[in-house]
């Protein structure tokens, strides 16, 4: 019997060890208790990068004016496989693509130097100039310029249930949002070790992003930016079963029954 007792209470200390607790899977966990406001910064922006795809859109009473500063919209046929074949056609606005130098060739303008500065930014430099250059006082005096980034995505990887690739239609995005457009972390995600992966001005920089805490919102990988990459790390649980699941073979199956079968011959 004391063999018996001795054995149960092996096997439930194994058991406790390899399930999670509370604090390691939920977020935020100091305003969890009780009601709490926190700051959040407000310096997010985005900053227009090289090989950015950016629509550039311009408005105005008069559409001729406008017109020569907006490029053509392009229809693309897509075909539907159906008993039927479907054709169907869809047009897209053409973007202006940030080379490596930074620069753009608007229209009329000439070749612009965009790199490091924010859509707002853009907007204003580009409405300044239609509205004071030209042969008649302005191109267009009551120009509207609209900017829009055409390719901005990230990428999600690790402990989360839908890895991969996402297109945003919008470039304000947080790193809980793109968890949760992953299907959000599974319990064997680090929370308070999320790695935000990001290129600075060509070097990779790598920034730590604790779950956590309510010091979430002020840090530097609360917002995301184009191109980044969200890498959840697995906890030692994920890493012990993985190695378990290595050596996941008919042998060390049978040998661990053959085991258990003794210790239960012993008792018993």
């Amino acid at each position: 019997m004391r063999n018996l007792k001795t054995l149960i209470a092996v096997l439930v200390a194994v058991f406790m060890a390899s399930c999670a607790s509370q604090e390691d899977v939920v977020y935020l966990q100091d305003t969890m208790s009780a009601a709490k406001n926190v700051e959040m910064a407000q310096t997010y922006e985005v900053k227009i990068q090289p090989d950015d795809m950016l629509a550039i859109l311009v408005n105005s009473r008069n559409p001729q004016l406008a017109a020569q500063f907006n490029m053509p919209l392009v229809g693309y046929q897509l075909a539907r496989s159906t008993s039927a074949e479907q054709i169907t056609t869809t047009n897209n606005l053409q973007g202006y693509l940030v080379n490596k130098d930074g620069n753009i060739n608007f229209p009329v303008l000439g070749e612009l130097h965009v790199a490091g500065l924010t859509r707002t930014q853009l907007t204003e430099m580009l409405e300044k100039r239609l509205r004071s250059e030209g042969e008649d006082g302005a191109y267009v005096k009551d120009a509207i310029v609209t900017v829009k980034f055409l390719n901005y995505k990230i990428s999600v990887l690790g402990e989360v249930n839908r890895p991969g690739n996402y297109s945003l239609n919008s470039d304000r995005i947080t790193v809980l949002e793109a968890l949760a457009l992953a299907g959000d972390m599974t319990i064997y995600g680090q929370r308070e070790n999320v790695h935000v992966i990001r290129d600075n001005n060509g070097q990779t920089q790598t920034l730590i992003v604790n779950l956590k805490s309510s010091d979430l919102f002020n840090q530097p990988g609360y917002y995301l930016q184009q191109n980044d990459v969200v890498y959840v790390i697995p906890n030692k649980i994920k890493a012990q079963q993985s190695g378990i699941n290595q050596n996941n073979n008919v042998s060390v199956w049978l040998s661990a029954a053959s085991l258990i079968a003794t210790v239960l011959n012993i008792i018993f």
